[in-house]
């Protein structure tokens, strides 16, 4: 994984198929379009000539629990149909008898 720092932005870019899973993994946990975004928190301290790894918490997520995995209804279109995001704005082609999918926190709404 490579890491830019450029002022107060850093850019993680990575250079495996599991590095870019991971981040991805990462991001849909951490980034919530609908509600609060969560923080990453530095946990105890990095020391380059002692550590391999520097350790963040994600603010907002309970430890040992399931409120973290959120599940959504299971709702099937009636009809081929189209289904978008108000909030980004993403676009989706269903057939009927798909399962509308969730997006930025909340399921897809139908278009008429």
């Amino acid at each position: 994984m490579k890491i830019n720092i450029d002022k107060n932005l850093v850019e993680f870019t990575p250079e495996t198929a599991d590095e870019k899973a991971k981040l991805e993994a990462l991001w849909k946990t951490v980034v919530d379009c609908v509600r609060f975004n969560k923080k990453l928190v530095p946990v105890g301290q990095y020391v380059p000539s002692q550590d391999n790894f520097a350790r963040f918490a994600i603010e907002g997520i309970e430890v040992g629990s399931s409120a973290s995995v959120e599940t959504y209804a299971e709702i099937y279109a009636d009809a081929d149909c189209r289904c978008y995001c108000q909030t980004c704005n993403k676009y989706v082609e269903l057939k009927k008898g798909d399962r509308i999918p969730p997006c930025c926190g909340k399921l897809m709404e139908v278009l008429d």
